[in-house]
């Protein structure tokens, strides 16, 4: 029989364990909230689907720029400019499948068999594979709970090696909703210039914002040259079914890249591009709505993970995630994440899959269902945490009674 490569069957485990699980509870006929994926639960705004409508009727449907369509990077560099104020012309631009792919490139354009990749836990799980694939060696610093999961100089130095290659850096922060200061990029970026080390930065998020300012690392002084920045339509524009991303960077590594994305996805379909076309020309509006929805979802969240027994949250500063600290419940993430699938229907993520130091957390994702629907799957998850209390205390009395 023919097996498998290794670098896949040896590689860490990239499922999303809840979503198995939920999976195998839906063939069941058990009708779930989904609250462990990043979807957006927006439709994508009507006017992105016509520009996309009206690109395939005007003949955008074959082979096209390897790099991506000019039109669309020219408009691509003229909001990295404006918005992010990093400096690029259409040249310095990578069309890309989403940010997922984006990373893939960045990482096998640049990570070589043996060199170390810091990643800053907890972490984003799916880059763990992509350094592996690499032949990279995955390399954790565990951030600070305690101290908010801040950027701290002190807590990564110990991690460099003379093999380190690079830092991945997500920001806004998937999974703790964490924005970066300008002093904690600052301190990143003065360990990355002192060790010669490339920073990829996963940016997907960055109009996500409810509180701080988001910052491109590539703005700092000296990190131009030792960044790869990647974006994508996915979150903001609820395009994440589009796989639409971008990448920018130095024109070594971006060439690279191309030629990673030339040998396995060739490039990114045409009418998809007109799509984000009409999201950057037009869709700020629409943006700006699903903002204000995410805004009034994460605070009914955390207001009410807040109020259950055992679980202590901050309001995230991004993203569409909570990331909610369990361990007064004396359970491990996965534990209690079954016991909330089985129990109320919720689907929520175990911790514990972002990172070692994560399982004593949930992430929630109130993105993912409307208003409505995060308001009940918070009531569903507050009965079964109390049922727990109150078992723990029924537990502790007899005990005192015995």
């Amino acid at each position: 029989m023919i097996s498998p490569a290794r670098r896949i069957t040896e590689g860490t485990p990239k499922s999303f364990g809840m979503y198995e699980k939920a999976l195998a509870l839906e063939a069941q006929g058990v009708k779930l909230f989904h609250m462990e994926f990043g979807r957006p639960c927006q439709q994508t705004p009507e006017l992105i689907k016509q520009a996309a409508i009206d690109a395939l009727g005007a003949g955008h449907v074959h082979y096209s720029d390897l790099q991506g369509e000019l039109i669309f990077r020219e408009e691509l560099a003229k909001k990295l400019n404006r918005y992010n104020k990093i400096p690029a012309v259409a040249d310095d631009i990578l069309v890309t499948n989403g940010l997922t792919h984006g990373s893939y490139a960045a990482i096998m354009a640049s990570v070589n068999p043996g060199d170390e990749v810091i990643l800053l836990e907890p972490y984003y799980p799916q880059h763990v594979g992509k350094i592996e694939l690499a032949g990279g060696i995955v390399v954790r610093a565990p951030l600070d709970a305690e101290n908010g999961f801040a950027l701290n100089p002190d807590l990564i130095r110990p991690f460099i090696t003379n093999r380190t290659k690079a830092i991945m850096l997500i920001n806004p922060c998937n999974p703790t909703g964490r924005v970066y200061s300008s002093q904690e990029l600052e301190g990143l970026a003065a360990i990355a210039i002192a060790h010669d080390l490339l920073v990829i930065a996963d940016e997907v998020y960055e109009e996500i914002i409810f509180e701080g300012e988001h910052i491109s690392i590539a703005t700092l002084p000296g990190m131009a040259e030792r960044t790869i920045s990647l974006f994508a339509f996915t979150k903001a524009y609820a395009m994440d079914g589009w796989r639409l991303g971008y990448a920018t960077g130095p024109q070594a590594l971006l060439k690279a890249m191309l030629k990673i994305t030339a040998n396995d996805v060739t490039h990114v379909n045409p009418f998809v591009q007109y799509g984000g076309l009409a999201a950057l020309r037009d869709g700020h509006d629409a943006m700006q709505a699903m903002l204000a929805d995410d805004r009034e979802k994460r605070d009914v969240a955390v207001a009410a993970l807040n109020a259950m027994p055992g679980v202590n949250c901050i309001a995230p500063e991004g993203t569409i995630y909570v990331w909610a600290d369990i361990s007064g419940t004396h359970m491990q993430s996965t534990e209690l994440a079954t016991r909330i699938l089985e129990e109320a229907h919720v689907v929520v993520e175990a911790g514990g899959f972002y990172g070692p130091s994560g399982d004593h957390f949930l992430r929630i994702c109130f993105g993912s269902e409307p208003l409505e629907r995060v308001k009940e799957a918070m009531v569903r998850m507050s009965r079964v945490l109390d049922s727990m209390a109150e078992s723990d205390a029924q537990g502790q009395l007899t005990g005192e009674v015995l």
